[in-house]
């Protein structure tokens, strides 16, 4: 007779078993959105097409992949930075708004001369860290859970979006709610492929940094330690609240930095729409990438292929974008019970 079920964790798991299973679970999230595609009317003679040649081997669907992934990089850094601490942000598109907006803020008042794209930058990348130090002084100091505060926070930065744009940054000369059009100064130069813009290069040398930082710096060793067993770090004497305020804070400010990049490099203004459901795809991409930094960039560009293959696939099949939506959730959901498996096993317990 089955007694009970109990969850244990895995002494060792073998590298082997951790790649084997990451492999599997990206073969099985591909199968079942697939399924997902031609369950909603695609053709399947039309995916090779549609979601690798168009996207991934054309020169115009290769820029706007490449365009569309330079902030999910960041996105995708930022989440990978705070969730491997277990410090759950959930409000990165919060503060990727409250960087498009102090970036947007320099620009419109004109500060920093010569010198006002990098401040634009610079302003972008302190406005996210800030939006992310409310979450995190609230937790260190009350306990407040930082899920339900930096999920908040990312409501409040787009009803402040909003405010802005119909107000002090508004065109009186448009009709719509857009802030005017940056100037020449402000905008970040072209690469000369589609809209391809330096805001890439910025990303890759954000992610290269990162991944240097994490792998051969004395704070990222701590780091590591401090995401594989907290309760031992401390124990151990390491800095565990100085790692977790420097990693969090470093995260808040690469989602903020993409919401500045967005503005200068891609939209030339403020608009509505500079979020691109950054929490869920920084999220996705994190995971993909195992909360490694290099490996943010395969991933962010495969969520960006998505993205641009979804409009091709809304316009000649009607897919809708919450389909795409639903496709990167079962990515997810795929990989995060992959690895709930290889790290705990179920031991069945029988009455005597």
């Amino acid at each position: 007779m089955l007694d009970a079920l109990t969850l244990e964790r895995r002494v060792a798991v073998a590298p082997l078993t951790h790649v084997a299973v990451y492999v599997l679970s990206l073969a099985v999230a591909g199968a079942l959105a697939l399924g997902v595609l031609v369950a909603v009317g695609v053709p399947t003679d039309a995916l090779l097409d549609e979601l690798v040649v168009q996207v991934f081997l054309s020169e115009n669907g290769l820029a706007k992949t490449i365009t569309i992934a330079t902030p999910l990089m960041l996105v995708g850094l930022a989440a990978a930075l705070t969730l491997r601490l277990r410090f759950w942000n959930i409000g990165i598109e919060g503060q990727l708004l409250i960087g498009a907006i102090a970036a947007t803020a320099v620009a419109l008042g004109d500060i920093g001369g010569p010198l006002r794209l990098p401040v634009m930058l610079v302003a972008a990348a302190l406005g996210g860290a800030l939006w992310i130090a409310i979450p995190l002084v609230l937790r260190m100091a009350l306990g407040v859970s930082e899920v339900v505060v930096s999920l908040l926070l990312s409501n409040v930065a787009f009803l402040l979006l909003q405010h802005l744009l119909f107000g002090a940054f508004g065109d009186p000369a448009r009709q719509f709610p857009t802030s005017p059009v940056f100037d020449d100064l402000e905008k970040l130069p072209r690469l000369g492929l589609g809209d391809m813009h330096f805001g890439l290069v910025i990303a890759l040398i954000a992610i290269v940094l990162a991944a240097i930082f994490v792998a051969r710096s004395r704070p990222g060793f701590y780091a590591a330690f401090v995401a594989d067993n907290p309760l031992a770090a401390r124990t151990m004497g390491f800095p565990v609240q100085a790692v977790l305020i420097g990693s969090v804070l470093v995260g808040g400010a690469m989602a903020g930095l993409a919401g500045g990049i967005i503005v200068s490099g891609t939209e030339h203004r403020l608009t509505q729409f500079v979020g691109l459901n950054a929490t869920f795809s920084g999220i996705v991409i994190a995971a993909i990438a195992r909360y490694r930094p290099l490996w943010i960039v395969p991933a962010a560009i495969f969520i960006a292929g998505l993205n641009v293959a979804s409009q091709s696939l809304k316009v000649f099949y009607g897919v809708s974008e919450g389909v795409v939506l639903l496709i990167q959730g079962i990515v997810l959901l795929v990989l995060v019970t992959g690895q709930f498996g290889a790290a705990f096993k179920i031991s069945r317990t029988k009455a005597a």
